[in-house]
């Protein structure tokens, strides 16, 4: 048995002090402070002394949850740098825990086909438990009747783009959102409008200048697009009279008519990623290709106006959660990009700096409060993405994943430190204060001072339907 002691529990109710004790992967009792009495009688009554990990002066967290990955990811006539073993060890090393990646079905695969496929690549190795969610591509009636084949695999939750040429028109999104009301699964959307999008692309290339610049691709994808899916898909899961998951959130507009389906009575969720809070569309602007590059997103970094409402929206409870979009590459791939703006492969790595981006730039600098934290990066995702209480809580008989975190150690990111492959951090040089010590996964020590220690410990997350959150 492993005790570890006189740290701070953290939950998004309260914080409190106190001694958690661990048996196996399940945490077996905790102790305030106050209940010496009661922890006394329980240590009478073990076979023999806990081993103890003296946590003073720092905050237990439950371990993260980055419920938007993109590990071994296809796109844009490449690969994403991080593959399960290099992304879940990077996930490990920044405190998650677990994550949820995109099983994709492509166009021409049955859903199974696309779950089996990122099966295969979760089987290389993993170092975090891990689930997936279904992204459907291509839908028809054979896909259709593998939805509830689908939950009953665990894939309780799925995916579906408005935009790329894996998007769905708006009577499959209609038909979609339908079957899986019935089956009891939740979508998350990407929202963006795709013809706008085309139409703004299609001038910007007849320009050789604006063709090869990297600022024409937050031009292309304006907040406007964003906001107009967002309420298309708002409406449409009015009808169909289920709720809905807006993924990454950008920008003010897009909350605002989040704001409205709520006040029509809609159940709507929503996430943001860390990108959105730290970063603004300035960094497109540099004349250097791979200096601007290197933050092509999609949707786009926005306006410093947007961050500010975001960070508020997130203290308020109106954003659920913050996840990554992780979805990793090197400056030679986005190099691709180099005459053509639209083949820079879009994303950017994340999920192994989130815990400390979020508490330094969140909590240390009075945006969010501890507590809300927990709420953001473990409860919520655990209970909307079917895996509570076993994760994203810190209760007798949950799973033993613990984050260590010091509130007062200050580091400084660098590539030169991390875990993921991609060979540049977003955040270098950014000095963040609130650092992550130790990392356990189901009871056993995983990661200390961002290092991973024990490797490929990872599991399939079997997950369950969604539970609402506040």
């Amino acid at each position: 048995m492993l005790c570890i002691e006189k740290g701070t529990i953290v939950s998004p109710r309260e914080s409190f002090k106190g001694n958690l004790y661990i048996e196996g992967e399940k945490i077996r009792r905790i102790f305030r402070e106050s209940e010496q009495k009661e922890e006394t009688a329980f240590l009478e009554s073990l076979q023999e002394e806990p081993e103890r990990i003296d946590a003073e002066g720092r905050l237990l967290f439950p371990g993260f949850i980055d419920c938007h990955t993109h590990f071994e990811l296809h796109v844009a006539g490449t690969v994403t740098c991080d593959d399960f073993p290099s992304g879940t060890k990077a996930a490990i090393a920044g405190g998650t825990t677990s994550i949820v990646d995109f099983g994709t079905q492509y166009k021409g695969e049955t859903l199974m086909e696309g779950f089996h496929n990122w099966q295969k690549k979760a089987d290389k190795g993993a170092s975090c438990d891990y689930g997936f969610h279904m992204s459907i591509t291509d839908w028809n009636e054979s896909s259709k009747k593998e939805c509830q084949k689908m939950m009953d695999e665990g894939l309780s939750t799925f995916k579906i783009y408005m935009t790329y040429d894996i998007q769905v028109d708006d009577e499959e999104m209609f038909e979609i959102l339908e079957e899986l009301k019935r089956v009891g699964g939740i979508t998350g959307v990407h929202c963006e409008n795709t013809g706008m999008i085309a139409a703004l692309q299609k001038e910007l290339i007849s320009d050789p200048k604006t063709k090869a610049r990297v600022s024409s691709h937050y031009l292309s994808r304006p907040d406007d697009a964003e906001a107009e899916a967002i309420n298309r898909m708002l409406y449409i899961a009015n009808v169909v009279d289920t709720p809905i998951i807006d993924v990454h959130l950008t920008c003010e507009k897009g909350l605002n008519e989040i704001r409205e389906a709520r006040k029509r009575g809609q159940t709507v969720f929503a996430e943001t990623c860390p990108q959105y809070l730290t970063m603004t569309e300035d960094l497109y602007k540099s004349e250097d290709f791979l200096t601007s590059a290197r933050y092509v997103i999609a949707p786009p970094l926005r306006k410093k106006s947007d961050q500010e409402a975001l960070w508020k929206a997130l203290a308020d409870g109106e954003i659920q959660t913050v996840c990554t979009d992780h979805c990793s590459f090197t400056l030679e791939q986005k190099g691709l990009g180099k005459e053509d703006f639209r083949k820079i492969p879009g994303g950017m790595p994340g999920v192994e700096t989130r815990g400390e981006v979020i508490f330094s730039e969140g909590v240390v600098k009075g945006r969010i409060t501890k507590e809300r934290m927990c709420a953001l990066l473990s409860e919520n995702p655990a209970k909307l993405y079917g895996m509570y209480p076993e994760k994203g809580v810190l209760l007798e008989g949950s799973d033993a994943d613990i984050v260590i975190l010091n509130p007062n150690k200050k580091k400084t990111i660098t590539k030169e430190t991390q875990v993921s492959r991609s060979d540049y951090a977003p955040l270098e040089g950014l000095e963040v204060q609130g650092v992550i010590e130790e990392v356990y996964l189901r009871g056993q020590l995983v990661a200390k001072e961002g290092k991973v220690v024990k490797e490929n410990r990872g599991r399939y997350l079997k997950r369950k339907k969604f539970q609402s959150v506040v």
